[in-house]
């Protein structure tokens, strides 16, 4: 037997290829999160400054869904910069 048909090393690559879809699958989501919180704060005020923009890009996806919640209360843009800060 190889160590390649070993039972061991297949249930390894298996538990890698798993956590490799899950790692994706939570990455895909963040980003999907992102940009509709993005377009959603472009929507309601304007353009956001590429250092405003990159702020955002640094969220994780549970400061990404409160920001989407808060977002429906701002007014401008000083609103966000406070929320940011």
């Amino acid at each position: 037997m190889s160590l390649r048909t070993s039972p061991i090393y297949l249930e390894h690559i298996e538990q890698v290829k798993s956590q490799s879809r899950s790692e994706g699958i939570a990455e895909g989501r963040t980003e999907g999160e992102r940009e509709l919180v993005l377009k959603l704060l472009t929507r309601k005020l304007g353009m956001l400054s590429p250092e405003l923009t990159a702020r955002i890009y640094r969220l994780t996806s549970d400061q990404l869904e409160s920001l989407g919640e808060a977002l429906l209360d701002f007014q401008t843009i000083a609103d966000l910069e406070k929320w940011l800060s």
